[in-house]
């Protein structure tokens, strides 16, 4: 299988400047300049490539930065989310660990395609030792004057700046972590109006993901119909997957969009004891699967969301049969709870209910009403709220009440759990 972002990598020195370049690294940095490529044109092969956004939204990332006003005179930046803080994530990290210097040549290629001067790349709180790492490689690439004033004599000029976050989950929401750059707390702004037209500081702003960005390079190098082709219609390239669970080979595994479950699985070292109960696709907010549907799925946003749920982030988080699908439900319930910012009231109070709800079917306390009381509490969060918290906290709610309803109904009868065991 090609690999894009993780080819040739040891876990040893090859992050640095010198090992990338020997794994053609800047190459597409150079040949912008040297074919004189216009930004449009590097605009426009990343459109063709079909590469969406890896951060969860799944939006094309071309698209996207072709909402950035061309003649705009102020200031416009370009900023990273590295903001890694969904449970069952982390592929950005491995990227920043391993390849940091694709990240940066993305960035440089993205901010020339939209005439941006300065980037920021906002790094999770949580992971100390990637973010000065990433500080190691920056140093690097403007030693090397691939960042910086005049690069490579193009007449481009672009800065590049690590922000390390404090592990707040809510500072991976876009509007959330532009406030947190701009030293005010982290809670997310009402759009419209939207980062591309007002954004940091109040400037024009793309975000993208780390993955979305450490694609660029390829693509420009290899030209986006190639990288199309790595996928499907619409799924261009390969994918990261975070695997963890119950699998004997946990870890992050890339591959083409579209490869079925059934493949990653098997790379993933297989079930790690009993059999697949369950899967969540795409992160903890993601829609669970029953592990029957999963075996029958392609990893691809088009066909996870025709059975119902999304590839996010491409978290895949395995579940046996050993699970109690109430007692997972109560943990992610509790961690949604704990990070929701308290702007919104629907969702600074549907989440405590939430999670409370599902904490006394768990303890032997539940009522008959409380199923149909979760999805109607569901109701009245997902899509009320100023950011997609509240959607996160409901579709887990939702979808493991809908698939496993019996089990929950169980605990509310019996005041036990219906699986034997805890994992």
């Amino acid at each position: 299988m090609e690999q894009i972002l993780l080819k040739g990598l040891d876990g040893d020195r090859t992050w640095h400047l010198a090992d990338y370049v020997k794994r053609d690294g800047y190459a597409a940095l150079r040949k912008i300049f040297s074919e004189k490529m216009t930004p449009e044109q590097v605009i426009d092969q990343v459109k063709k490539s079909a590469l969406r956004g890896r951060g969860g939204a799944g939006f094309p990332t071309g698209l996207k930065w072709s909402f950035m006003p061309k003649n705009y005179d102020g200031d416009k930046y370009l900023v990273c989310n590295t903001d890694e803080g969904e449970p069952g994530t982390f592929k950005d990290r491995d990227i920043m660990r391993f390849n940091p210097h694709q990240l940066i040549e993305g960035m440089i290629i993205a901010a020339y395609a939209m005439g941006i001067k300065v980037g920021y790349n906002y790094i999770h709180g949580e992971i100390w030792e990637t973010y000065t790492r990433a500080e190691e490689a920056l140093e690097e690439a403007r030693a090397a004057g691939f960042l910086g004033e005049n690069i490579l004599g193009s007449g481009f000029s672009f800065q590049l700046h690590n922000h390390l976050g404090y592990g707040a989950y809510i500072c991976g929401e876009e509007t959330a972590l532009l406030e947190s750059i701009e030293g005010k707390k982290g809670q997310p702004r009402f759009k419209p109006p939207f980062p591309a037209s007002f954004g940091l500081y109040g400037k024009p702003t793309t975000i993208n993901n780390t993955e979305t960005f450490a694609s660029v390079p390829w693509i420009i190098l290899h030209g986006g119909e190639k990288y199309l082709e790595l996928g499907r219609p619409n799924n261009g390239g390969t994918k990261l997957f975070s695997v963890s669970g119950h699998v004997n080979r946990p870890g992050n595994y890339e591959v083409p969009l579209g490869t079925p479950f059934a493949k990653l699985l098997e790379m993933a070292g297989g079930m790690r004891g009993g059999k697949l109960k369950a899967c969540i696709p795409g992160g903890s907010s993601m829609p669970v699967l029953p592990g029957e549907i999963m075996m029958d799925l392609d990893m691809d946003y088009d066909s996870i969301a025709k059975a119902g749920s999304y590839l996010g982030s491409g978290a895949v988080i395995i579940m046996n049969d050993t699970v109690c699908m109430v007692k997972a439900l109560q943990r992610l319930s509790y961690f949604y709870f704990e990070e929701s910012c308290g702007q919104c009231t629907p969702c600074r109070e549907g989440t405590g209910w939430l999670y409370r709800v599902v904490d006394r079917i768990e303890n032997g306390h539940g009522k008959n009403e409380d199923l149909d009381l979760l999805l109607g509490m569901t109701d009245n969060i997902q899509g009320r709220t100023i950011c997609a918290l509240g959607d996160a906290a409901a579709m887990p709610v939702r979808s493991f009440v809908k698939h496993f309803r019996d089990e929950f109904q169980y605990h509310i009868d019996h005041k036990k759990c219906l699986v034997p065991s805890y994992a």
